[in-house]
């Protein structure tokens, strides 16, 4: 026991997990090493969650942990929050095996209406109108309901080998230039990279000391979904009107609802805090004011919701051994129906720089991860900034300006197929 009680002097044991350590100081005690995992993601929210999956499925080893518990979930009862997925993000949920998991058919975005009017009044006559057929795609996207892709990402995340999952449980995170030290309970884990992926108060970022700039819009966002007599035909409406933007979303119908659509729209604060307190017949004749009547006669089916809106984004989105992705990096006004397209994209570039790296978490991998997403993520940021404050208005020169700008751009094709293709995330 003479040698083993020279090391005992600087208590750095060198041992198998398990091993009993026995010293003249002490009785035999077990020391366990730290559980060595390639990559730590903290928060298993949709894209933390897919990246989780994605990087295990590409062969990592990925410690998940969440503050929430991730049992395998029922199916619950329909909510009306849905997601729109941009085609160019599938690709990410192909790669967890996530969208083969979906238990409800997603529905796809094939046509995209973009009107301008007043409530209660019919859209004006100028208008823009997408087709994917118009270059050359079945569809722009696909609208997922929320409770579908959170059912097929708790079931993916305990079943994916490569995974480890810790939820509910909270993290000590230690980052030095080696590398990473993840403390939860008991247990002890190291890293070469650890990704925030914690939502718009990211502890993570805060502790690295990375600034962000705000940006409120004295508005909420209204989210529910109504059943409706006429089918939709697989078109998105995005109806411009002075309050904020009002988005009818098509959904796949269910055996109670044949034609089921999603509603996000947002107005001032104040009138989203009236809204609030109405029953649901009253309130369904706001939404009918701000629909029109294309879909026939309409109900509302399940909850409502309402959420205070603000865009966000960091100054930037690495630091030692540590990636920002998602909300954690940046949150845009929900206008054009990106802001987890943005996340999933983030995920993509930490999956293809990142994931077949030697040492995920060097800093020239890093560097090349801030420079792929930082920029094109500010651009969406600025765009649907600058069409909030041009459409949130109710000037009359303003708006006969954007209606002739919107039917001018419908008679440019070069010009919409760039859109088309934004909007696909291409």
């Amino acid at each position: 026991m003479q040698w083993l009680s020279k090391f005992s002097l600087t208590r750095n044991y060198i041992a198998l997990p398990g091993t009993a350590i026995c010293t003249p100081a002490h009785l035999c005690q077990t020391v366990f090493m730290p559980t060595e995992t390639d990559i730590a993601i903290i928060g298993a929210g949709p894209v933390g969650g897919a990246l989780a999956c994605a990087l295990a499925a590409a062969g990592r080893h990925v410690l998940l942990v969440d503050k929430a518990a991730l049992p395998p979930m029922e199916h619950p009862d329909f909510d009306g929050r849905a997601y729109a997925i941009a085609a160019g993000s599938r690709r990410l949920l192909d790669e967890a095996g996530l969208w083969e998991a979906l238990p409800f058919a997603p529905c796809p975005i094939r046509h995209i209406a973009v009107t301008d009017g007043q409530p209660g009044r019919p859209a004006s006559p100028l208008q823009l109108h997408f087709s994917s057929g118009a270059v050359a795609a079945e569809q722009f996207g696909w609208i997922i309901e929320a409770r579908a892709l959170r059912m097929a990402l708790n079931d993916r995340i305990n079943a994916v080998p490569g995974i480890t999952l810790r939820a509910p449980a909270q993290a000590t995170i230690t980052r030095t230039p080696e590398s990473v030290q993840i403390a939860i309970g008991a247990e002890n884990f190291t890293a070469s990279l650890v990704v925030a992926a914690e939502g718009r108060n990211s502890p993570l970022r805060a502790a690295a000391g990375i600034r962000v700039t705000r940006i409120p819009y004295r508005q909420s966002a209204v989210v529910c979904a109504l059943a409706h007599e006429k089918p939709h035909n697989g078109v998105a409406l995005e109806h411009f009107l002075p309050g904020g933007p009002f988005a009818q979303l098509p959904m796949t119908g269910t055996d109670a609802h044949a034609n089921l659509s999603a509603i996000v729209f947002t107005d001032r604060d104040e009138i989203v805090q009236r809204l609030a307190l109405l029953d649901d017949a009253r309130f369904q004749r706001e939404v009918e004011k701000r629909l029109g009547a294309h879909l026939g006669a309409v109900s509302l089916v399940g909850k409502r919701w309402t959420y205070p809106l603000s865009a966000m984004h960091a100054a930037r989105y690495t630091d030692t051994r540590l990636a920002l992705v998602g909300d954690s990096a940046h949150g845009i006004h929900p206008i054009a129906g990106q802001g987890l397209n943005l996340g999933l994209q983030d995920a993509l570039a930490l999956l293809d720089i990142c994931g077949p790296a030697a040492d995920p978490g060097a800093s020239a991998q890093l560097a090349a991860y801030q420079a792929a997403r930082r920029p094109a993520n500010m651009s969406m940021l600025l765009a649907t900034d600058s069409l909030d404050r041009l459409f949130s208005t109710n000037n009359p020169a303003i708006r006969l300006a954007r209606d002739l700008g919107l039917a001018a751009v419908n008679r440019m094709p070069r010009l919409k197929r760039r859109f088309m293709l934004a909007a696909m995330g291409g």
